[in-house]
């Protein structure tokens, strides 16, 4: 939350409040190239969040992302292997806002259009506009659509190396991941268009698109165990960490319970070398390595 300026458990920061408290505070002291920074971020349930960095109101909390990278691993992750297509483009698009940030805006343009273009459509429906009122706006969702893709087939491109090659270390041969789609173009959004204003919505475009995860010839989304849907999702983790610039601080919850010894000291060397790792476990004899330093939490005590 103090690094990202949200929290991966929730959306609705007003649960991150303590019970019967009006507000929460959040500060760090994180330290970049050798130099100390202070983050503070304030809640509350009946008002906006602020971030603030070295004493600095930042624009918004979520500007922190762009601030200190930093990457979670918890087993509800799993919902980008297991869930919806949603999932994995939402998943891409974040990963494309870190590798790429001159061209952070483009998924937010395009969904913006998309919008614009639907609005346009549901006019139409209701006889409040004539059809040359999507002209505009199937224009401009063609050539964002074919930004979109760009940029999503090259973050594709840019994770599958270290994706297959984290996901063989920790027995999963053959994973890949691929992203076929090809943009609509204007003169095929057009003639479409009695489809979209018989559907109230645009059935053609990125925003339809998926992202396979796969092992060899299964999609593991339908044909992968548990298990390996877990190491997918940590296999992404650790080839996003890899492609960064700086190194990030890893967040790796409950990452080991399903692993065996040999994976588990596998993952511990690999992510010895890779900046800053908090790893949560139940019982400090998961640990494969000798860690820096133990916080041992029990009821209302850390230790």
């Amino acid at each position: 939350m103090g690094t990202q300026g949200f929290s991966p458990r929730t959306r609705a920061e007003g649960q991150l409040v303590r019970f019967g408290e009006p507000a929460a505070s959040i500060g760090l002291t994180v330290e970049r190239s050798g130099v100390p920074h202070r983050v503070r971020l304030k809640l509350s349930p009946s008002a906006a969040k602020v971030a603030e960095l070295d004493g600095s109101r930042l624009p918004s909390a979520e500007a922190l992302r762009r601030e200190f990278p930093t990457l979670v691993f918890t087993p509800d992750r799993l919902a980008v292997v297991k869930g919806g297509p949603a999932a994995r483009r939402a998943y891409v698009d974040r990963v494309a806002a870190r590798l790429y940030p001159a061209r952070l805006g483009v998924p937010q343009d395009y969904a913006a259009a998309l919008a614009q273009r639907n609005a346009a459509i549901r006019r139409i429906q209701l006889g409040l506009s004539g059809p040359d009122a999507l002209e505009p706006w199937t224009g401009r969702l063609a050539e964002l659509a074919a930004r979109l893709v760009e940029l999503r087939r090259d973050t594709v491109t840019a994770l599958s190396p270290g994706f297959a090659e984290r996901a063989g270390e920790l027995g999963l041969p053959g994973a890949r991941l691929a992203y076929d789609a090809e943009p609509p173009s204007a003169a095929a959004l057009e003639a479409r268009i009695g489809q979209d204003l018989a559907r109230g919505s645009t059935g053609a475009g990125p925003h339809l698109d998926d992202v396979l995860i796969a092992a060899g010839d299964r999609e593991l989304r339908s044909f992968g165990s548990q298990g390996e849907q877990r190491l997918s999702v940590l296999s992404l983790v650790l080839a996003e960490a890899e492609l960064l610039r700086s190194e990030p601080l890893l967040l790796l919850d409950d990452v080991l319970s399903e692993l065996d010894p040999g994976r588990r000291r596998v993952l511990a060397e690999r992510v010895a070398a890779m900046g800053q790792v908090v790893i949560t476990a139940t019982q400090r004899s998961a640990l494969p390595l000798e860690p820096a330093q133990v916080v041992e939490v029990s009821p209302g005590q850390a230790r």
